[in-house]
């Protein structure tokens, strides 16, 4: 029977069609911006992140940092933060309502470095509020933000700046965030994930012309750009994800640095990368919740593609979900011919999907080689990906998205407050 004569057949190819070829053709879209990208905005730059442009100008820099429980982790990130190759800047560290020693840590290193203020927040506002208070406090236009287990390259402020300074438009730039332990399988993996998902996002939408968002561990701002927007949503999961939209449906850019490191504690349990990768999904959604009303109009068009592809990675995890389930229910009850999934795994759809995801994977470090050395060594550990991640993208979607969607229904939202995150094991 031909398939337009059977509606159910039909529903059932399109589904495993949109399974098998979605993953497979973002993947060639991402090599491809990827490799446009560093052709033209890479490969001619000076080697490496040791080997910043001179800027003509310098202004002064505030180098936020809101901590929250971070006892253990803040004092890294202040001695590499103080220890920047820039000539003009302070540290504004903001320790947001700590139930920890993290305000006894921060105390004693403002003693020990003149350029570093402390602000303690009674109780925890959230990270948007700490970076909006540091902001407001801030004399300085510009302004570079990172989390409290962020390690900063010393050259990472100057790459930042130039930037900004490029262009009186730029309203926010995305460092490259790397990650730190590695000792765990989840953390050898993460190491390809942050070249091959996320760098390789980041420079494929740049060629589309905006970011989906920028790294919330270690990004640049124009403090009269957000002063435009109203600075971080103080009810959005995601306060990284929103900012980004905002300053771009305002008109502003927003760019990638990948020369402007920073180097990061990932989650090494399932437990914490589950909450992570939850917020994420939820944030997300959110965000196209709340913004698209703004993104349908005409002046908002170079937003449509990364709202496109966002959209469409929604649904295919619910549509894996439904193939699973089918697959699942086969195996109790009696299925019609169309419906009838025979396995999830060994078939030639499988096989191509997992060399492009290995192709992929090749493509990105070899991309990333020039900003950190010894890669190729996680390249084995990255077969792992499509089983580890994808699994818990799917269910992130599945339980994110709902989340997100009863929880804007609120006007105005809750106020967004974070727990302490999962930093992992500590680097060896």
């Amino acid at each position: 029977m031909n398939w337009w004569h059977d509606p159910l057949y039909a529903a059932a190819e399109l589904m495993m069609a949109y399974a098998f070829y979605y993953p497979l053709l973002m993947a060639w879209l991402w090599m491809s911006g990827a490799t446009i990208y560093y052709f033209r905005r890479e490969h001619h730059r000076a080697r490496g992140p040791q080997n910043p442009p001179p800027l003509d100008v310098q202004p002064p820099v505030s180098i936020i940092i809101p901590c929250f429980n971070e006892e253990d982790t803040c004092r890294e990130s202040i001695e590499a933060a103080v220890r920047q190759h820039y000539p003009a800047f302070e540290v504004i560290a903001v320790n947001d309502g700590s139930s920890d020693g993290t305000g006894q840590v921060l105390d004693e290193m403002a003693e020990l470095y003149p350029m570093l203020r402390v602000v303690h927040l009674a109780e925890n506002q959230g990270k948007s509020m700490a970076l909006r208070m540091a902001a407001m406090l801030s004399p300085h236009e510009y302004l570079v933000c990172i989390d409290a287990d962020g390690v900063l390259d010393r050259n990472a402020t100057t790459w930042l700046m130039s930037q900004l300074l490029d262009n009186a438009r730029v309203g926010a730039v995305s460092g490259n965030p790397r990650v730190r332990n590695r000792s765990t399988l989840l953390g050898r993996i993460q190491v390809g994930e942050f070249s091959a998902i996320i760098g390789m996002l980041k420079r494929t939408q740049r060629i589309w012309g905006r970011l989906f968002t920028v790294s919330g561990a270690v990004s640049a701002y124009r403090k009269s750009a957000l002063q435009r927007v109203g600075y971080w949503s103080l009810d959005m999961v995601t306060e990284d994800i929103d900012i980004s939209w905002k300053l771009q449906l305002d008109s502003w850019d927003v760019r990638f640095e990948p020369n402007a490191l920073c180097w990061l504690l990932i989650p090494e349990t399932l437990k914490g990368l589950w909450g992570q990768r939850l917020r994420w999904a939820q944030g997300g959604a959110e965000v196209l919740i709340r913004h698209y009303g703004f993104a349908k109009y005409w002046r908002s068009r170079r937003m449509w593609p990364i709202y496109m592809e966002y959209f469409a990675s929604v649904l295919w995890a619910y549509v894996i979900a439904v193939i699973a389930g089918l697959w699942v229910a086969r195996h109790f009850i009696s299925m019609p011919a169309p419906l009838y999934v025979d396995s999830l795994l060994f078939s030639w759809y499988a096989t191509m999907l997992g060399i492009t995801c290995l192709l992929q994977f090749a493509v990105s470090l070899l991309i990333d080689s020039r900003y950190e050395k010894g890669l190729g060594r996680f390249y084995y550990w990255l077969v792992w990906y499509p089983v580890v991640y994808w699994t818990i993208n799917v269910f992130t979607m599945l339980v994110g998205y709902p989340k997100a969607y009863w929880r804007m229904r609120k006007r105005g939202g809750e106020r967004a407050r974070w727990r302490s995150p999962d930093r992992g094991l500590r680097p060896v």
